[in-house]
């Protein structure tokens, strides 16, 4: 495992012990979480890093705002396309 250093300034500090846990673990989930919301690891891959279950990652994220299926209008509509063609 890597080890990386990160200057936060003290105000920033705080509010991670303003929370339940441990400020360094709440500072890795914040940034699973994000990264799990911008499309660059997998529900799967937030899970395994966070030691869940997928389904509970998924159910948290919800609970957070971070939608499991996130499409835009054209997204959308492809999906609908698909899922009518394969009936």
């Amino acid at each position: 495992m890597s080890m990386v250093t990160v200057e936060l300034e003290h105000d920033l500090v705080n509010l991670f012990h303003d929370v339940r846990g441990q400020p360094q673990e709440k500072v890795k989930e914040y940034l699973i979480l994000e990264l799990y919301r911008r499309r660059e690891i997998s529900s799967g891959k937030a899970a395994e890093w966070l030691n869940m279950e997928r389904g509970e990652f998924i159910r948290y994220a919800a609970r957070l705002g971070i939608p499991y299926i996130d499409l835009d209008e054209t997204e959308l509509e492809e999906e609908i396309q698909v899922a009518r063609r394969v009936q």
